[in-house]
């Protein structure tokens, strides 16, 4: 069966070069009971060419069913994929068969194989290598014969390091990779597919499918689409639905179009390009800490600045009493700390030749740093120490309350999947 053959059958359009060596390597693979691992971002259709190599495969005939790994909570995946016995745990009513027993001589696709937990892990690993299951509760060693396709979007070789995948798995389950491209890797084919979406609508709601004018099409060729091929459908759909003319502008077509959002994220080492989404909460937490560390340095300038040049002290005369007071002290000539009741930049500034000023420090020596008048222009920056787990435990805590409770707006936010805002909640014990 040739390329455009394939195409034909499972509805792909495009003739991009990425999305042709992807294919080929699929029906080159489909004949073999190899181990295929689907890379790609979320929305690239992953799953279609699961399809592809089930059905040019000898198990076409045979059963496929396709499991979310990360929609299944960590409890039950175990009984999900490899079944379990009466009694095995609360619920468990009866003896259930998993998935890798009642689809033996077929195929799994198991999609976001990054989120499956470590333990069962192992017993996929045990699959892959002997053929080997135990059922949940059970101690009685079953076979079954099983072609298992996996698919992440994410980068699994860096989830190894990390502790969070394992490694001998990785290598089982890449025998044979397939890369599928973004959207924004395929230019060419945005056109085609956007062509192909807005027919379909036009006859699903009885309408003219819309047409765009020159500019318009360039603006969707530049728009980087973060949800792919799906994003693109979306788009389609909606214009197809409330578009009022049948030739579609730029001007209009910007209305349905998201605003870009700036990413304004530290490069992380050995991530050097964009992957679509902030899949790291390491991130979040690093654009709070940067932004916190600009702040208190821009502070302690100004005061520092105060203290050179008294007349200053009237243009920040805004700062609270309580602000300035809990960071400066005072330490008078007979050694004793002392706190005026008078206005803070009053009771520093005109005295500041005859007192040392004692400036907060944060170290870990918990010491303060004094500095003289005539040491101030070589003073020094101290920097703050601040504690990631209380930070992320504060970002978690500010967005529930900014949107009122709601988990699956906070995620959105935050940059995280409601899963692991979930697992957040969990570990850091806080009450929504």
């Amino acid at each position: 069966m040739d390329l455009q053959s394939i195409k034909n059958r499972f509805g792909i359009i495009g003739n991009s070069p990425a999305l042709n060596h992807a294919l080929n390597t699929a029906v080159q693979v489909a004949g073999t009971d190899l181990t295929v691992l689907i890379v790609g971002e979320s929305g690239v259709g992953k799953e279609v060419f699961s399809q592809i190599i089930h059905a040019l495969s000898a198990r076409k005939h045979n059963s496929f069913i396709a499991v979310n790994c990360g929609a299944i909570p960590e409890g039950t995946i175990d009984s999900e994929l490899f079944g379990h016995e009466k009694g095995s745990f609360t619920g468990a009513v009866d003896s259930r068969k998993g998935y890798f027993e009642t689809v033996s001589g077929g195929t799994i696709f198991m999609d976001e194989i990054g989120e499956m937990p470590i333990g069962t892990q192992a017993r996929l690993l045990r699959v892959l290598e002997t053929g080997e299951f135990i059922r949940v509760g059970s101690s009685k060693v079953q076979k079954t014969d099983v072609r298992v396709i996996a698919a992440t979007n994410r980068e699994l070789l860096e989830f190894t390091q990390k502790g969070r995948f394992r490694e001998d798995l990785y290598y089982r389950l890449s025998t044979v990779p397939i890369r599928v491209p973004s959207l924004r890797d395929r230019k060419e084919d945005i056109i085609l597919l956007f062509r192909k979406f807005v027919v379909d609508f036009a006859e699903r709601y009885k309408t003219t499918p819309v047409q765009l004018d020159d500019e318009a099409k360039q603006l969707l060729i530049n728009y980087p689409w973060p949800g792919n091929v799906r994003e693109l459908k979306n788009i389609a759909e909606q214009i197809s639905v409330l578009s009022t003319a049948t030739l579609v502008t730029a001007k209009e077509m910007r209305i349905f179009l998201p605003e870009k959002r700036e990413n304004r994220f530290p490069v992380l080492a050995g991530q050097l390009s964009p992957t679509g989404e902030f899949a790291n909460e390491r991130e979040i937490l690093y654009k709070l800490f940067f932004d916190m560390k600009k702040d208190v340095t821009e502070l302690k300038k100004m005061f520092v600045e105060i203290l050179q040049n008294p007349s200053l002290a009237g243009a920040a005369a805004n700062f609270t009493k309580e602000s300035i007071l809990n960071d400066f002290t005072t330490i008078s000539d007979n050694g004793t700390t002392s706190l005026n009741n008078a206005s803070p930049l009053n009771s520093v500034a005109p005295n500041v030749h005859s007192q040392t000023t004692l400036l907060p420090n944060h170290s870990t020596n918990n010491q303060p740093v004094l500095l003289n008048n005539d040491d101030i222009q070589q003073h020094e920056e101290i920097e703050e120490s601040l504690n990631i787990i209380d930070k992320e435990k504060e970002l978690i805590i500010k967005a529930l309350k900014k949107h009122k409770g709601k988990r699956k707006d906070a995620s959105l936010d935050l940059g995280i999947s409601e899963r692991t805002l979930y697992r957040k909640l969990k570990e850091y014990d806080i009450e929504e």
